[in-house]
């Protein structure tokens, strides 16, 4: 039916949907000086939803940039590199920013600047991953993995946000977000953090985060598990059909994401949220498709 909301199940629908709406996002990237980024980038090129500006050593200007015709700014070392890369976006030139093969730390000294950074003041960083497993009929979102250790209530409430966010530009009108522990029960004394959780239903029931249904504490298994919410009798309206995941903290996110794609071979793209401009933050030693599929993630997200 003409209008009818269609829900993004996987990462080909992302791509579909990016060219049946004509996305094609200024894609600032940072030290493209090995094969897995410059294959990523040419490919999301091909597929005519970035248009990138690399910022790059001499000798990836000549050989790369200049034979496949992309804009190109020199830069002396990884940290010029960094530095170039972040007022492109503060100048509002590009929509999003790629880590290249650079230290993490190296790119987020410069994001993170107080005179010339592009993280507004108060806002929160946090990372945000989307994950197709070949066990799990829809695309699974989750936060944080990468960034903040134990986030605090403020920062948590940021998570949600995001994630509700992401949920909506993928389509899902009312997703389903699960606040994870190990149990199913609220534990002041040893994790004080499953208290916070009835506030954040609170909030989201109140409409705080946008059209979305919230519940916590629950288990990985109960929230992604429609049999095992029934066979441990609990009654919650995520019914084991969960959209997102709030990780209690960096540990608990980061095992489950290396647990995926080393035993599950998930398909994963994750991308940093709260900068200006999204920020595509692979490891260096993520696939090409991981890469690729984290650009196509950004220039969805990205306004």
């Amino acid at each position: 039916m003409p209008g009818e909301r269609k829900i993004i199940h996987d990462f080909k629908q992302l791509i579909h949907l990016l060219n049946e709406r004509k996305i094609c996002k200024r894609t600032v990237v940072v030290w493209p000086e090995e094969n897995h980024t410059q294959e990523a980038v040419c490919k999301a090129v091909q597929d005519g939803f970035i248009e990138p500006i690399l910022v790059c050593s001499k000798q990836t200007m000549e050989n790369y940039a200049k034979k496949n015709s992309f804009q190109s700014i020199l830069a002396e070392s990884p940290e010029d590199a960094a530095r170039k890369a972040v007022e492109v976006v503060r100048k509002g030139d590009a929509d999003i920013i790629m880590k290249g093969f650079l230290n993490t730390d190296v790119l987020l000294r410069a994001i993170l600047d107080k005179e010339v950074g592009i993280l507004p003041k108060d806002t929160v960083l946090t990372h945000i991953t989307a994950a197709k497993l070949p066990e799990y009929h829809k695309l699974l979102f989750f936060t944080d993995a990468a960034v903040i250790p134990s986030p605090n209530d403020k920062q948590r409430r940021a998570q949600v946000k995001y994630i509700v966010d992401f949920c909506h530009a993928f389509e899902i009108e009312c997703p389903k977000v699960a606040l994870i522990h190990c149990s199913e029960k609220v534990d002041e004394r040893h994790f004080p953090y499953t208290l916070s959780y009835r506030a954040l239903k609170e909030e989201a029931e109140a409409g705080v985060f946008g059209k979305c249904t919230i519940d916590g504490p629950l288990d990985l298994i109960t929230s992604c598990s429609v049999e095992a919410m029934k066979i441990k009798q609990i009654n919650s309206p995520i019914n084991g059909e969960a959209d997102a995941l709030i990780f209690p903290d960096i540990e608990a996110g980061n095992l489950f994401y290396k647990t995926i794609t080393l035993f599950c071979h998930a398909e994963t793209a994750a991308i940093l949220q709260g900068t200006m401009a999204p920020v595509v933050l692979p490891s260096r030693g993520d696939t090409i498709e991981s890469k690729y599929y984290s650009l196509a993630l950004a220039s969805l997200i990205s306004r």
